[in-house]
């Protein structure tokens, strides 16, 4: 039996070699807030965090360039870069799906850009850890607890 539920989606992330194009798009014609902002040269990555909806029900977009568009990650390739799901136990998720042969990327869980624990599934299985993203990217974020109470349910 699975030891955790995903409970919701906590962000999208899209990348372009030039974030400003996105806020025009995303912040002047689509209204979205601008929250926060983060950047890593570690992970390559110079964003913005936005937001749609309040509270517990609020889904980040964050729009993301390269530091550096010769070095990896790429950040801005493809364009829609990952999604972010909302874990009640990120902890179990991540020794369970391991444990079924999950391939997660490297650097385990961390703090992320807007401040949750994170970590990665990879988009590429390899021969030890055969089961993966599929070509897609996914965060898993350990869902605080406003957003557990609203958005998930007691049953297990």
């Amino acid at each position: 039996m699975r030891p955790f539920k995903v409970i919701g989606i906590q962000q999208i992330a899209i990348g372009n070699e030039d974030k400003n194009k996105l806020e025009k798009f995303w912040v002047e014609l689509m209204g979205l807030e601008k929250t926060s902002s983060f950047k890593s040269d570690r992970e390559n990555v110079d964003e913005d965090i936005l937001r749609i909806g309040k509270g517990p029900h609020a889904i980040e977009v964050d729009i993301m360039q390269p530091v550096d568009p010769e070095k990896t990650p790429r950040v801005h390739e493809p364009k829609l870069n990952h999604i972010g799901l909302w874990i009640d136990n990120l902890v179990k998720a991540v020794d369970w799906l391991t444990q079924q042969g999950v391939r997660f990327a490297p650097g385990g869980i961390r703090k992320g850009a807007a401040g949750y624990d994170v970590c990665f599934i990879h988009p590429k299985g390899n021969e030890q850890f055969p089961l993966c993203g599929e070509g897609v990217l996914i965060e898993l974020v350990q869902a605080p607890e406003e957003v557990t109470e609203a958005l998930g349910d007691s049953e297990k």
